[in-house]
This record gives structure tokens, sequence and C-alpha cells, in this order.
């Protein structure tokens, strides 16, 4: 099974959006099946087989999440972020500022989905390959 050094030593190479399928593909060699990231303070939770999971410490002060989301807006930050413009810090408080409250990587349907603060889904993107 992984460990939460190993997923460190992973997200240690993405520098920007533009590095998330490297560290995508680093994360099933690992055996990843999944993770939930929360905005609100950065921990992460990884799933893998057998109901395993290991949760990373928080990674930043708090953040207020926005009550409603607002996804044309979020979706401005989100390709911002994927060509390379923004770092994760930056990319975290923009989607808090639009009301993502998480993001779920499905790593085997190869799916990202981010969750307003009632868990509904705003919106659902495939991971490039």
């Amino acid at each position: 099974m992984f460990t939460i050094e190993q997923i460190k030593e992973a997200h240690a190479k993405v520098q920007s959006g533009a590095d998330f399928p490297n560290y995508i593909q680093d994360l099933i060699i690992l055996g990843v099946k999944g993770y939930d990231t929360f905005v609100n303070n950065g921990n992460v939770e990884y799933y893998g087989v057998n109901n395993y999971k290991v949760s990373a410490d928080e990674k930043y002060p708090e953040i207020q999440v926005a009550p409603v989301a607002n996804k044309e807006r979020f979706i401005e930050f989100l390709v911002m972020h994927q060509d390379g413009q923004t770092d994760y810090l930056t990319f975290c408080q923009h989607a808090a500022q639009s009301g993502i409250a998480k993001w779920r990587v499905d790593i085997i349907e190869m799916t990202c989905t981010y969750y307003d603060k009632a868990d509904n889904e705003i919106l659902i993107e495939k991971i490039p390959d």
C-alpha cells in the first residue's frame, strides 16, 4: 500500500495545473484509486483497494468557501490554472471564492468532480491521459 510520504514525493513534482496529468500517472503507479481534496484547509484523503485510506494533514490556513457556487467563474479560474498561470494555493483560493468546497479525483474513471458546500456536483472533468 502507498504512504503519504510517497504521495508527497509525487506531488512535489507538480508546479502548476499543467503538471497534473503526470501526477495522476505517478499515483496510478503507487496504487491510489482516488482522492478528495477539501478546499477550506487543504486536507486530502487518498483511497486505495480494500477500503485502504490515508489522509494528508492540512496544508494551509483555513479559507472560507463561498456559500453559493459560481460555475462560470470557477471554469475561468480552472482554465487559468491548467494553463500554468496560477500556483496550487492561488487555485484553491479561487475555487473557494467560486463556492467549490472539494474536488474528487477518481483515477479509475479518470475524472475530477468539483462539489459545492452542499455536496452538489458543479463540474465533472475528464482527466487527460
